[in-house]
């Protein structure tokens, strides 16, 4: 078995030995016929493949069954083969639309190896068609050298290298063909040609599938001449203004007979005018164009070519061949001389505004002639202005060099004529009458003046109203915001019923058009429209604001967009309102309106509004804007604040009054009534003044001024005199007092046993409380001699005053100087001498005991309520120490507050100190 290896080596062996290598050459294997085949497309085609005798000797035994046939590397069916014998084989086309360049054929050798041996290149194509429709013209190259071009049609494509002769010859000499160079369908003959000799022409072609020839012709060349154009074209000026002579000179100078065509036109016009033909067929180097216009250019041109003729007698087949024009020569320009104007200029009038009731100012204006009938340069015009009756104003006459004229005149009618002039004379006169103003007698307008656009310009057309109108003016003016725009106007004839604006028209511009006729006796009423050439979308929006803002609705207003920001006709508004993160809502203006009122609207709501301007191709919004909705609608915050305002009022008057019939009461709870400490009497009493002096208690004390104030005078030095019994009252007072510590107020002194800030309105559960100005009572012990005497007592005393003690009541010492007049001091009232040592050891002896009021059942019922909280023991001996101590006894009250007083001093431990007390209804009970 051969291996992978041993096949390729063996390929490759092969391969070098189909060749075979002599003197330079190569040697192939095989052949196909034919060798270079050119086939005609559609037909059929059959390739031959003939091995030699070298393909044996190097492959061996090959036969042609071995041989494929392969078109550009694809494999021909085998169906299309055929075998002739071992060393030919036979493929066939039917269809050479599938046969497709290069055919090969190869062989398959040892190895299933596929060796090429031959291979062509097959053309494709189709036979030349026989030429058609040959033309030759005889031209004129220079004065004495001409050429013989001739044209024809190729036919189809031939998809082949396909070769066109032209031949000509002479009855008795055959000339040279002409090849064509570039193009296959013309070719020149400069040899060979000679006027009024009979000439045959014909066109072969050749392929590599077939040839054609196509039809001969004879003819005379001088019949199918071209001549060169004329030249040295010349225009000269004639006297007469509407002719011109145009002369030239000819460049073939033979006996044939030539004909011209001449033609000219205006040097701006498009259109040219022809000579007839009649008055042009002879031969010449002249002629005169009449008819022409005054004082106006013209371009001229002409050209020639020989007469056809035909002499079948002598042979010469002259039909075969026409004679041709030759080119037109070169332009020459004339002007006609000037003429008189044919009609005088174009008239109109503009009425401006005057300062003076009783005079006008009118703008005349006119239109320089057209060319076509100023008939030459225009040098001046004279104006004539005539005043009708019943004015008796003389005529005035002006002369100007130009197209306006400003009159200031009276009020009245006027005729003006206006006629222009130039080198020759002068154009007939233009003739308006301008009305008074506020005639009566105007003539009837037009009706139905409509403009549109149409190829980029205006049309304006109109109804007559009669036709007895000799001429129309229309006027237009581009609308602008101000005055002062300019205006145009045109004149157009009587039997005119429409036209177009002459005039620079703008796009997006709007313009006023106003048709006037003019009749004999001056013109009628104006009849006016606007119009745009062509509308756009509005150069901004229009800018909305509120002119009123309500709770429900809000009324809008904006300026209207200039004329020119507009662009077009404004066919609407359209305002587009919601609120913020709302739908949109659209609604149409008419264009015509400056405000809007929006209804429906929500309460105290922040809203955006735009507007926008929109014309027949556009539209355009202008810039946003908010407003937020009054939350209170017309008269709802006067219908709150008025009710309201009038029941603050009532209110305030109710309580005036009620204030006014309870002023006792408020100033009883707002200003108590306060014992005044300057005014109290309780200083005028001293331990030495005698008792003399307190008689009578009514005279010191008035009823309700000084009220439940007991002085207890105990003598030191007598403490041992008393006995335990009579000291164990104050003893358990003191313990109630040590316990009630939360009941102690300091006002105007400081407790022992408590703080001085601890308040002393407190009242037992189930007592009712009292006012703090009327119950807090403070007492005092007074150790310190009174003015400086040593005190043999100690006095325990009793208020209802709040009020704290005076300075001078602290320190009496410092009233020591007041004291020089003798008088007894009535600013001194108790001293505070709490946890301070005494003075001296002297000073502890109690000398008396003095009531100064009686001590009231409600004081002692509070006392005893409020040693409830002791054992029974112990109340039952303060009841009895109390009832000797407050109660008048036989022996008088002196010695029961002696024994008190002994007692309560025995005590080590009880401080010299203000003892306050809560009682029930009393207030702070002495001890």
């Amino acid at each position: 078995m051969i291996t992978k290896y041993s096949r390729s080596i063996l390929a490759v062996w092969t391969l070098l030995s189909i060749y075979s290598f002599a003197d330079g050459l190569v040697t192939f294997c095989g052949q196909i016929i034919p060798e270079a085949p050119v086939v005609e497309i559609g037909s059929n085609f059959t390739a031959l493949c003939i091995l030699n005798d070298d393909c044996h000797n190097i492959h061996g035994s090959v036969h042609a069954s071995q041989i494929i046939w392969r078109t550009k590397n694809k494999v021909v069916p085998k169906e299309q083969y055929s075998i002739i014998n071992r060393t030919a084989s036979q493929v066939t086309f039917n269809d050479t639309s599938a046969l497709v360049s290069p055919l090969t054929c190869n062989i398959l050798i040892e190895g299933d190896i596929e060796q090429n041996i031959y291979g062509i290149h097959v053309q494709f194509g189709l036979p030349p068609e026989k030429p058609k429709n040959l033309t030759c013209i005889m031209t004129q190259i220079e004065k004495d050298k001409y050429s013989l071009p001739c044209t024809w049609e190729p036919g189809r494509n031939t998809f082949l290298n396909t070769m066109y002769y032209l031949k000509h010859q002479w009855v008795d000499v055959i000339f040279d063909d002409c090849i064509p160079k570039s193009m296959n369908n013309t070719c020149t003959i400069k040899d060979g040609i000679s006027f009024f000799v009979n000439t045959e022409v014909w066109v072969e072609a050749k392929n590599g599938l077939g040839e054609a020839e196509s039809e001969h012709i004879t003819f005379d060349p001088s019949t199918c001449v071209k001549l060169l154009p004329p030249h040295k074209v010349s225009v000269n000026i004639s006297e007469l203004p509407t002719v011109l002579k145009l002369s030239w000179e000819n460049r073939f100078d033979s006996t044939l007979d030539l004909e011209y065509n001449i033609r000219y036109k205006v040097i701006d016009s498009l259109d040219w005018l022809e000579v007839p033909p009649e008055d042009t067929a002879t031969r010449r180097t002249s002629f005169i164009l009449q008819d022409l216009k005054p004082h106006t250019k013209y371009v001229c041109q002409l050209r020639s070519k020989v007469k056809n003729w035909t002499d079948k007698g002598s042979g010469m087949l002259s039909d075969n061949c026409q004679s041709h024009w030759s080119d037109w020569s070169k332009e020459a320009v004339g002007v006609t001389a000037e003429d008189k104007p044919s009609k005088g200029p174009a008239l109109w009038r503009k009425i401006l505004a005057s300062p003076s009731p009783e005079n006008r100012t009118v703008l005349l204006t006119w239109k320089e002639l057209d060319p076509s009938v100023a008939n030459g340069i225009i040098l001046r015009y004279e104006v004539n202005v005539t005043a009708k009756p019943p004015l008796s104003l003389p005529a005035e006459f002006f002369i100007l060099n130009t197209t306006q004229l400003s009159l200031n005149v009276q009020n009245g009618t006027y005729e003006v004529k206006v006629t222009a002039y130039n080198s020759v004379s002068r154009s007939p006169a233009s003739v308006l009458v301008i009305p008074a103003p506020n005639s009566k007698g105007l003539s009837a307008p037009v009706k139905d003046v409509k403009v549109s656009p149409k190829d980029g310009k205006l049309w304006v057309e109109w109804t007559a109203a009669n036709d007895n109108a000799n001429k129309y003016i229309i006027e237009w003016c581009e609308q602008c915001d101000s005055s002062s725009c300019s205006f145009e106007w045109q004149q157009e004839p009587g039997t005119a019923r429409g036209s177009f604006l002459r005039g620079n028209i703008k796009q997006f511009k709007c313009y006023l058009i106003t048709v006037y006729p003019l009749y004999t006796n001056g013109p009628g009423a104006g009849k006016s429209t606007q119009a745009y050439l062509l509308q756009g979308e509005p150069a901004k929006g229009p800018s909305v604001q509120t002119k009123k803002v309500r709770k429900n609705e809000v009324i809008l207003e904006w300026e209207p967009l200039s004329v020119a920001e507009q662009n077009g006709f404004i066919r609407y508004y359209a305002i587009y309102y919601k609120m913020n993160n709302g739908n949109e809502t659209v609604i149409n203006v008419d264009p015509s309106t400056t405000e809007y009122v929006l209804s429906s609207l929500s309460s105290d709501t922040l809203y955006m509004v735009q507007m926008e301007a929109v014309t027949e191709n556009g539209r355009k919004r202008g810039p946003t804007f908010t407003f937020t909705t009054q939350k209170f609608g017309e008269g709802e915050i006067e219908a709150i604040v008025v009710p309201v305002c009038l029941a603050f009022l009532l209110i305030t008057l109710l309580g005036v009054l009620f204030c006014f019939n309870k002023r006792d009461v408020i100033k009883k709870h707002i200003w108590p009534n306060v014992p005044d400490p300057s005014k109290s009497v309780i200083a005028q009493w001293s331990p030495q003044t005698p008792s003399k002096h307190f008689d009578s208690k009514e005279q010191i004390y008035p009823e309700g001024s000084f009220t439940d104030v007991s002085v207890v005078e105990i003598e030191a030095d007598d403490k041992k005199s008393f006995s335990e019994q009579d000291l164990k009252p104050f003893d358990l007072l003191k313990k109630e007092k040590n316990a009630s510590e939360g009941h102690s107020s300091g006002i105007g002194g400081s407790s022992c046993m408590s703080s001085p800030r601890q308040s002393v309105s407190d009242s037992d559960e189930g007592e009712p409380a009292q006012n703090t100005s009327s119950t807090v009572q403070y007492s005092t012990v007074v150790l310190n001699g009174y003015r400086d005497q040593t005190p043999s007592v100690q006095t325990f005393s009793r208020s209802e005053s709040t009020q704290p003690l005076l300075d001078s009541e602290e320190r009496p010492e410092e009233q020591q100087v007041a004291d020089g007049s003798g008088s007894t001091s009535v600013h001194r009232y108790f001293k505070q001498n709490c946890n301070r040592e005494e003075p001296s050891v002297e000073e502890s002896h109690l000398e008396r005991v003095k009531q100064i009021s009686p001590i009231n059942e409600e004081d002692i019922a509070g006392l005893q309520a409020s040693q409830t909280s002791g054992s029974v023991p112990e109340r039952e001996e303060q009841e009895a120490a109390f009832a000797g101590a407050f109660h008048p006894s036989p022996e008088g009250q002196t010695g029961q507050f002696e024994t008190m007083g002994i007692n309560a001093v025995i005590g080590d431990e009880m401080p010299k100190c203000y003892l306050p007390q809560t009682v029930r209804q009393g207030g702070y009970m002495p001890q």
